[in-house]
């Protein structure tokens, strides 16, 4: 990721390393105060390497951000001091954990979460849904889950993403919401909270902190638009699994620029 984003936009990169205060990329793996900063660069740069024409667009949680500066909703470096706020304040938030289960419907896993006291924090494709909360309550859940006979697999995050226990990051980044400005979309952009575009981008932003992530339904609802090509232009390659899991119907590949290591 470091690679691209050094040859292409050393700019951003300068400015992502003063922001953060240090250079993200060499500790992306700790945790989210350095891998959002770091991922949301390497976003917004394959983006602009490529040159695609979208009908729509969508972004898992972190990729918002950068659907919204490929639509011209946000300039870039509004949405990169928002990322790092956002990145510090959920690391900051450790008061919670996630659990995967594994093969569970999105009705097992709502009714798992009612039983622990836990909120559905991904709802990523079928039989695959993460729940969110306190450890304490991630535990009751677990337990839930083995009385369903669907395996629970505590993940290694430090924080309970997309959960109420994210609350108190909230007002700090609905503050720094509200600083920025918001342009009309080049393109229609699909919040993955509701699964539909974005009517309020400054209060949908803030309450993704708090509320699960529907991308299962936000692919469905892209194909029922008439998408028929995904592209994912982020780092990796796990969105355009999901989308495979998700629609049998539709072409989904990873469109990555590569780094010139000559």
């Amino acid at each position: 990721m470091r690679d691209l984003v050094a040859q292409r936009a050393p700019e951003l990169l300068e400015k992502v390393t003063e922001l953060v205060g240090e250079d993200p990329f060499a500790r992306v793996e700790e945790n989210t105060r350095f891998a959002q900063p770091a991922i949301f660069c390497a976003s917004v740069v394959g983006w602009d390497a490529l040159d695609l024409h979208p009908s729509a667009g969508a972004g898992h949680s972190l990729g918002e951000l950068a659907a919204l500066v490929a639509a011209g909703v946000l300039k870039r470096d509004d949405a990169l001091e928002l990322v790092v706020l956002r990145g510090k304040l959920m690391g900051e938030a450790r008061n919670g954990s996630m659990l995967a289960l594994v093969g569970a419907t999105l009705e097992d896993a709502q009714a798992i979460a009612a039983a622990g006291g836990v909120t559905v924090a991904n709802d990523n494709a079928p039989g695959q849904v993460v729940l969110s909360g306190p450890a304490d309550a991630l535990d009751a859940a677990t337990e839930a889950a083995d009385d369903a006979g669907l395996k629970a697999m505590r993940l290694p995050v430090k924080g309970g993403f997309h959960s109420p226990t994210m609350e108190p990051a909230v007002p700090r980044l609905r503050a720094a919401l509200d600083r920025v400005s918001v342009k009309r979309p080049r393109f229609p952009v699909f919040s993955s909270i509701t699964a539909k575009p974005f009517d309020d981008v400054r209060a949908e932003l803030a309450l993704a902190l708090t509320h699960g992530v529907r991308w299962r339904e936000t692919l469905l609802a892209l194909r029922d638009t008439g998408v028929r090509r995904f592209a994912e232009t982020g780092p990796g390659k796990v969105v355009t699994g999901l989308v495979r899991r998700t629609l049998d119907d539709v072409e989904a590949f990873a469109a990555k620029p590569e780094a010139d290591h000559a």
